[in-house]
């Protein structure tokens, strides 16, 4: 049996749930999210608790029995609060500045490399050598640090480049002269 699977998910009063045969619509404070649902599973909402059924045990369904139960708390977690990831810039030189909803990234290269917002996601920019995006789609706002960091992913040696902010850099020895 699904342990995850099997949760029941309890609706926020502020949240709204729609289910209309294999689509899901979650309306909330900071916005509205939409997902289809595979057709070997069905969702059912009484009062304010959404249960995620599976029609078999079929190793398909049974893995996206777990999957589909996660992804509807993530859009009820996302549209009641914003999801955020925390990127950390370091090397000399290295910054990031603001240019509308765009970001304006200096990272040693001969040139600037602009990287632009996708919809539904926003960027704050605290100090030169911090950036955290935030959003309600929880899948989005991974996807979106995941490509910014590939920008300049950390280097080994001196640690220069974008990395998480929880993300710890397993450093290596350089060569030793004699």
């Amino acid at each position: 049996m699904s342990r995850i699977g099997n949760k029941l998910i309890t609706v926020p009063s502020e949240v709204q749930v729609k289910i209309d045969g294999q689509k899901i619509t979650v309306t909330g404070p900071k916005g509205t999210l939409e997902r289809e649902i595979h057709k070997n599973i069905s969702v059912e909402m009484q009062e304010n608790v959404i249960k995620v059924t599976r029609k078999d045990d079929e190793p398909e369904n049974k893995s996206l029995h777990g999957l589909t139960r996660n992804l509807i708390n993530n859009m009820i977690i996302g549209v009641k609060d914003e999801y955020t990831k925390e990127l950390q810039i370091n090397g000399v030189g290295y910054r990031v500045a603001k240019q509308g909803n765009d970001l304006n990234l200096t990272l040693g290269y001969s040139h600037p490399v602009l990287f632009e917002a996708p919809k539904g996601i926003t960027f704050d920019v605290p100090n030169p050598n911090t950036i955290i995006v935030r959003g309600i789609d929880k899948e989005l706002v991974g996807q979106t640090a995941a490509d910014i960091r590939t920008k300049r992913p950390p280097e080994v040696y001196r640690g220069k480049g974008i990395k998480y902010a929880d993300e710890v850099i397993r450093r290596k020895v350089g060569k030793t002269g004699k």
